[in-house]
């Protein structure tokens, strides 16, 4: 805990939490928990509305993102889940230097759709590569859109 900079009491430290994963089979399950324990924080210690959506679409990326990082880059993984204003981001780094295509649309592909699906329920996506592999970034809206839209980004 800190002082809040007016002076008016104290708050709770800048939310974040990071974990590494050891990219076994159970690493996209424990991915997706810290998730749901971490969204729960931002609702408990800061008061923010976390609506059911974000926590579902929240939860989605990470398995995703996790799970692209488990499947195409030996070694561990790296997630960070931080507040941002009203957005949760999703930070995943892999030992992979290889940057994330997103595929033609193609209704016959079974599988492979787990960037597409990232991009169309975040409201910011980013990749950078770094000095060892990449770190892929997600950005998801905590209250709901007030347009009603599914997502914080509208169709294009």
């Amino acid at each position: 805990m800190e002082s809040a900079p007016d002076g008016g009491g104290v708050k709770p430290a800048p939310l974040q939490d990071v974990v590494a994963l050891d990219g076994d089979g159970s690493c996209i399950a424990e991915a997706r928990h810290r998730a749901a324990d971490f969204l729960a924080r931002v609702q408990g210690e800061y008061g923010l509305p976390v609506s059911a959506r974000a926590m579902d679409l929240t939860q989605l990326v990470v398995s995703e993102l996790v799970t692209n990082a488990r499947k195409y880059a030996p070694g561990p993984v790296l997630m960070e889940l931080r507040l941002v204003g009203v957005s949760v981001e999703v930070v995943v780094w892999d030992s992979d230097p290889v940057l994330p295509v997103a595929r033609a649309a193609d209704p016959g592909r079974v599988g492979q759709h787990g960037l597409e699906i990232v991009m169309a329920v975040a409201h910011g996506f980013e990749v950078q590569r770094e000095p060892v592999g990449k770190r892929v970034t997600a950005r998801i809206a905590l209250p709901d859109d007030p347009g009603d839209a599914p997502t914080g980004r509208r169709p294009q």
